[in-house]
């Protein structure tokens, strides 16, 4: 037996165990940026927009859901394909086994006395029908046949050494056709545990005390525990899995069992050390779940797999570890994180596969934190930080881009437009751009180029000429950079976007925020100069930032103050007398509230003679003050689409009744029409919105790279 447990605490090869594969590749946050600004958008907080994403996952990338999906299936899978009377199935079939090897010696032994051929084949015609009752019976029964007997006594061996395995797992393979000796040195060793745990529960134990009982037993835990408590830990979790099975049981079954076990080993002492040690490690580990139970065998009849006392104890293992897994997946309790996944666990019960998908969730939850995209506040509540913000509307942006190419059926111009003061940085050159080149920059990458492909591998060698001449720099497009600069002419932008009820209710609430970031993120990376106010309006009008704009939560609230969003936007344009007025009003209702004197919002529905008046008074204001309006017609109400064209008319601005996907291009194409001349307003608009080749804007260089 000690051979069998060397080789299993042999030395071999193991998984990787020290973190992180060092071989995975890097996660990429994008996507899981992309999804999580979206959420925000909507209204979710970033913590529960995180959330979100962790348990949706990506494309290529399952998410927490579809582990958690996974652990059901094989929990479902246990508890249907098992049932508990293994143990008893190989009881009865030892028992029908001795007593048919029985009765073939009876009927062939012909110098048997017929009397005593009669009794014993009366005692057998009259055993119970319990295997328990029938083992008792049969436990002094004098035995004709040699085999008959040793094949009972296998029953006394197997109930040993199932309950053995309920404790110490693999004790069934290891005890088998152990010797009188094996037995006793495995009562010495559970009775020196339980003297060991004794001990604990007094607290009078010392790290000695189990040095001492590993050098002695060692073989009897293959695990190797580094502690007591580790011990503890181990067998706590299998012995209260062992009376999950029993409490599993039908009352019948458990009855059985209970009087079987008497018999096992023929060592009532033995199984009197096993309970004795049950209570110990009840007593310990109090925490362990030893009153549970499940409902196992519902495949139906036939196609379930009947348990063994050791192998059950194992599957309820398997099925408590499952429960512990579904949990740690939900991150449903306070303080969850994607550490508390036990990842061993996961791959032992899903696989290697399953392993890597959390393990690469986790990664990706730190990384948000470790790039900076996401950052926890005073509040210990988490939030977008300005580079993720940045970072979501240069994807804004690049979509932006894709829309307008798209629609104007023309490929990327870029042309530079009329250049002003530079900003001091630089671009890589783009066809079209007129800006003026970088020369250092642009003559220091054909340096740096060409020193790297002449020290590279089967690059290319100088010439004798060029080692003994001044070496000359060959210029390649993809060198040449050209710098940035801003545009002559500023421009005052007011972006007023209705935040009304119906927007969110409509479904416009994710596009109105989209098409602001994107707005804000150009103006701020490549129109510096200009100034951009952002403006909501419900019932009440609000000057706002970037970042409230996007956590904004909707609001069951009745109004569209046009009138007040308007006095903000004019206050705007004051402020910056030197500038062009830009006005960019997005709304899917006509006006249903004004601003009193007393400042009060004033709301009718439908809308009020007075209000129209407010509302129309404000627009002359901004019109006077040079503004170039357009409005942004969302929904097909006809009408609004008569208040609106009647508004436009009056400013001769413009109207765009824009797709809610088109609504982020159309906004900033107005805008970037504006920038370049493109007439009132901006740019050349067709009916029904939409934008032709000249609205493109590309006022200076490419501004979504």
């Amino acid at each position: 037996m000690a051979d069998v447990w060397s080789q299993r605490r042999a030395s071999r090869y193991g998984r990787y165990t020290g973190g992180p594969d060092p071989l995975a590749p890097p996660v990429d946050v994008r996507e899981a940026l992309d999804a999580i600004g979206e959420d925000v958008m909507a209204g979710y907080s970033p913590e529960r927009a995180m959330q979100e994403f962790l348990r949706r996952g990506g494309r290529s990338q399952k998410g927490l859901d579809d582990l958690a999906r996974q652990v059901a299936d094989k929990k479902r899978e246990l508890l249907s394909k098992h049932n508990l009377d293994g143990t008893m199935r190989e009881v009865r079939e030892l028992l029908d086994s001795a007593v048919l090897e029985e009765r073939k010696q009876l009927a062939r032994d012909a110098m048997m006395d017929d009397d005593d051929r009669a009794f014993r084949e009366m005692q057998l015609d009259n055993l119970s029908p319990s295997p328990s009752a029938a083992v008792s019976e049969l436990s002094s029964y004098d035995w004709a046949s040699q085999d008959a007997r040793e094949t009972f006594e296998q029953i006394k061996d197997l109930l040993g050494r199932e309950m053995l395995d309920q404790r110490f797992a693999g004790m069934k393979q290891a005890l088998e056709n152990a010797t009188d000796a094996d037995r006793a040195a495995v009562q010495e060793m559970v009775g020196d545990l339980n003297d060991l745990l004794q001990k604990r529960a007094a607290g009078e134990d010392t790290p000695q005390d189990f040095a001492d009982f590993m050098d002695k037993h060692g073989e009897f835990f293959p695990e190797n525990p580094r502690d007591l408590d580790e011990l503890l830990d181990a067998m706590a979790a299998r012995a209260a899995a062992a009376q999950r099975m029993m409490n599993s049981m039908s009352p019948e079954q458990r009855q059985e069992l209970m009087e079987l076990s008497a018999a096992a080993f023929g060592s009532p002492a033995l199984m009197d050390a096993l309970a004795q040690l049950d209570a110990n490690l009840q007593g310990l580990r109090p925490g362990e779940d030893w009153g549970g139970s499940e409902q196992m065998g519902e495949g139906g009849q036939g196609s379930t797999q009947g348990l063994g006392l050791g192998d059950g104890t194992g599957v309820f293992q398997d099925l408590a570890e499952l429960d512990a897994l579904s949990e740690q997946l939900s991150q449903g309790y306070g303080g969850a994180q994607m550490d508390d996944v036990d990842l061993e666990a996961l791959r032992r019960q899903l696989g290697d596969a399953a392993a890597v998908d959390a393990r690469t969730l986790a990664e990706l939850e730190k990384a948000l934190q470790r790039t900076g995209t996401l950052e926890r506040g005073s509040d210990g509540q988490l939030r977008l930080t300005p580079k993720a913000m940045r970072q979501l509307g240069k994807e804004l942006l690049r979509d932006v881009a894709q829309r307008m190419s798209d629609r104007s059926g023309q490929r990327d111009m870029r042309a530079a437009g009329a250049a002003g003061d530079r900003t001091g940085g630089t671009r890589p050159w783009a066809f079209g751009d007129t800006e003026p080149w970088d020369v250092t920059r642009s003559l220091t990458n054909a340096i740096v180029r060409e020193a790297g492909e002449r020290g590279a591998p089967g690059g290319r060698a100088a010439s004798a000429g060029e080692r003994t001449s001044r070496p000359r720099v060959r210029l390649k497009i993809d060198d040449v950079e050209v710098q940035e600069t801003e545009a002559r002419t500023q421009a005052a932008v007011a972006l007023c976007v209705d935040t009304s009820f119906s927007m969110a209710m409509d479904g416009r609430w994710v596009p109105m925020k989209r098409t602001a970031l994107a707005l804000q993120t150009l103006i701020a990376s490549r129109f510096r100069g200009d100034d951009l106010q952002l403006i909501t309006f419900g019932r009440h009008a609000a000057t706002t930032e970037i970042e409230q704009l996007t956590a904004l939560e909707p609001e069951y609230e009745k109004g569209t103050n046009l009138h007040h969003a308007l006095l903000l936007a004019n206050r705007h344009f004051r402020k910056h007398p030197n500038a062009q007025p830009v006005l960019l009003v997005v709304t899917d209702g006509e006006p249903t509230a004004h601003l009193e004197p007393d400042g009060e919002a004033w709301f009718a529905y439908p809308p009020h003679p007075l209000t129209i008046a407010y509302s129309v008074r404000e627009l002359d204001n901004a019109r006077r003050l040079g503004a170039q309006t357009t409005f942004f017609r969302l929904g097909e109400d006809p009408g609004l689409a008569r208040f609106i064209d009647q508004m436009a008319n009056r400013v001769d601005g413009r109207v765009v009744a824009p797709e809610l996907d088109d609504l982020g291009a159309a906004v900033v194409g107005s805008y970037l029409g504006g920038r370049t001349g493109g007439g009132p307003g901006g740019g050349r608009w067709g009916a029904g919105g939409a934008w032709g080749a000249g609205d493109l804007g590309w006022g200076r260089g490419f501004w979504a790279d």
